[in-house]
């Protein structure tokens, strides 16, 4: 057999299995790969994506128009990648498509190889006016709207305020030790104010850029009080608590106390009796209060003017005769030195007397000389013991705090009534009625159980009246 028998046989054996192949494999190649796709769940469209290769070449294989095709290179291209891509042996279908096609051979021409997945080259980046415009008027919007929402934070939200030296609200420093810096954080730009009691003016600085602040205050003996508070100069909010430092200076065992006085002032004069006695001290424990009168109303002398009493004197204590006196009141002493004893006292004059006094017993005094002169009537009503019916004439009239049919008040009631010229009180029960007149101290009027009634008129002294 020669070469020439060799080859003609071989030619008739393909031709019989490409017809073998036809009648037992089963659907045609375009059959094939439609189904495949669809067992894939994509489109043409989502393939083409996918594949790089244009749906209507995919649509071309899967109908076997392949005239619609570039050529058999790019078409052997195509089935492979598209092979590869829907879960396919490229080879077994390449092999299918050769036999559809009747070849009996496989050809010596080059295969194109598309490498898998094909990517189209990114194409570079076009800007349209249009678009710069947008743009930038979205990153104009989007920075004013982050402004404004800064703006209301910021606006809606107190300075914060925290004191980092001393790291403790209370403290003791070495006797001696006359000031102290005081150290804390804040917002940028805060105005820090510190309060000190007896102090008038507070204590004023300014944040720095990083919210820092410290300001260096005044230390006396004793117990020192600084209230601590921070304010947004452009919003006008304070912080929403206010710090508050205690620094304190230890006194000498053998110093006696300081002693200030705010009110009264020497010589004032006053209106009513409510005398508002008020001042500072310090190494003191207690502080008492007393007075002497020297004159009475109508300037008759009752007591000899005398200087300062001596520590523990008592006042009017000099030898010579003392007028009536008031007191002494303690006053309790608060924590940064300062106290508040009022006195009630009648018309004339008055020696106030203020003495502070330490622990050890040492003590140091004040006086002041003061004068009370009521204007008109000023009349306190005391209910004590048991319960009593009351009915009031102010300068004549009815008074709308009784009213007209009187009203019963329980024991601890006071009452206060002003007039110009007289006030007049009819009592349920004159034994129960306890009267103060321009500051003088009447008591009751009668030890009786019985109604009536009393009309004070200064300077005349009261009188019993029938009005009922």
């Amino acid at each position: 057999m020669t070469t020439r028998d060799d080859a003609r046989r071989a030619r008739a054996d393909a031709r019989r299995a490409a017809r073998d192949y036809a009648t037992e494999a089963g659907p045609a190649l375009p059959e094939r790969l439609l189904a495949a796709r669809e067992r894939k769940g994509v489109d043409l469209y989502r393939a083409e994506r996918d594949t790089k290769i244009r749906a209507r070449y995919l649509a071309a294989l899967e109908h076997g128009e392949y005239a619609e095709l570039p050529g058999a290179v790019y078409t052997k291209g195509f089935l492979r990648n598209y092979a590869i891509y829907l879960g396919l042996d490229p080879e077994d279908v390449l092999r299918q498509w050769r036999r559809e096609r009747g070849d009996t051979s496989i050809p010596s021409e080059p295969v194109l190889d598309v490498l898998q997945p094909l990517e189209a080259p990114r194409q570079g980046l076009t800007f349209s006016p249009a678009i710069v415009v947008a743009a930038l008027l979205t990153v104009l919007i989007v920075t004013f709207v982050a402004y404004l929402g800064l703006q209301v934070v910021r606006f809606a939200k107190p300075p914060t305020l925290a004191v980092t030296s001393p790291a403790q609200a209370v403290m003791d420093v070495a006797e001696g030790t006359a000031s102290y810096t005081l150290r804390g954080t804040s917002i940028p730009g805060a105005t820090i104010t510190v309060t000190v009691a007896g102090r008038t003016d507070p204590y004023r600085v300014s944040a720095d850029s990083t919210g820092r602040w410290s300001v260096d205050v005044e230390l006396r003996r004793g117990r020192n009080q600084f209230d601590i508070d921070a304010l947004d100069p452009e919003t006008g909010k304070s912080a929403d608590t206010t710090a508050r430092v205690f620094i304190t200076v230890p006194f000498l065992v053998s110093e006696s106390p300081t002693l200030t006085v705010d009110s009264p002032a020497e010589g004032a004069q006053f209106e009513n009796g409510s005398i508002p006695v008020k001042g500072s001290t310090t190494n003191a424990s207690s502080v008492s209060v007393s007075a002497v009168m020297t004159a009475s109303a109508d300037g008759t002398p009752t007591a000899t003017p005398t200087p300062t009493p001596a520590a523990g004197a008592s006042p009017g204590a000099s030898g010579s005769p003392a007028g009536p006196t008031v007191g002494p009141v303690s006053a309790s002493v608060a924590a940064d030195g300062t106290f508040d004893a009022p006195l009630d006292l009648a018309t004339g004059s008055w020696r106030i007397v203020i003495t502070a006094t330490s622990a050890e017993g040492k003590a140091t005094t004040l006086s002041r000389n003061v004068s009370i002169k009521y204007q008109g009537v000023n009349l306190v009503v005391s209910i004590k013991g048991s319960r009593a019916w009351l009915k009031v004439w102010v300068d004549g009239k009815l008074s709308k705090v009784t009213g007209a049919a009187g009203t019963v008040y329980d024991p601890g009631k006071v009452l206060t009534f002003t007039a110009q010229h007289s006030v007049e009180v009819r009592t349920g029960k004159s034994s129960a009625t306890y009267f103060t007149l321009n500051g003088e101290n009447l008591g009751h009027m009668s030890n009786k159980g019985n109604p009536e009634t009393w009309l004070f008129s200064p300077p005349d002294p009261p009188v019993k009246t029938n009005r009922t």
